[in-house]
């Protein structure tokens, strides 16, 4: 009898932790197209336009773990030499500066290296993502697309929260 619940338990241990992989949040970065997409059980649940890099201080690609969150941070880095940019709603992803945050959002690569998201959907990753949540970032972004289209509403709406 001691057997048999003992392999009970481990059935059922091992059934939550399939469900909890399953319940994983994840987050993908394109850069070819500039969106963010999270997703939690397989699903996209939000997605939103970003501005990643320039041509001399691209995003660089790879896996990457939320390390931090920070509702209000102020840069110590830029604009160089001695900093002072706000980085509100920050979700750090390496030690030496790279980061997703609140920023200008121009429909092309505008940073220094750090993925900037627009007003709402900012706020909305950052409520949605936890620390240790992983972050993909593939592609290579375009260059900006030409001198005359606008870079109005750099921290519009149109992002998208699934249901």
């Amino acid at each position: 009898m001691k057997k048999r619940n003992y392999l009970v338990m481990v059935c059922v241990m091992l059934m939550i932790g399939v469900s909890i992989l399953e319940a994983e949040k994840y987050i993908f970065v394109d850069l070819d197209n500039q969106m963010a997409y999270g997703y939690e059980d397989g699903e996209v649940v939000i997605s939103g336009r970003v501005s990643t890099g320039i041509k001399d201080h691209r995003t660089p690609e790879g896996r990457y773990n939320i390390l931090e969150k920070k509702r209000y941070h102020v840069s110590n880095l830029w604009p160089k030499p001695n900093g002072g940019a706000k980085m509100n709603y920050l979700l750090r992803l390496t030690n030496d500066g790279i980061a997703m945050h609140l920023g200008p959002v121009p429909k092309w690569p505008a940073s220094h290296g750090c993925i900037r998201m627009k007003n709402g959907f900012a706020q909305d990753l950052w409520s949605w993502a936890e620390i240790g949540t992983e972050v993909e970032v593939v592609g290579l972004p375009p260059e900006r697309f030409s001198s005359d289209e606008s870079s109005e509403n750099f921290y519009g709406y149109d992002y998208v929260v699934y249901d």
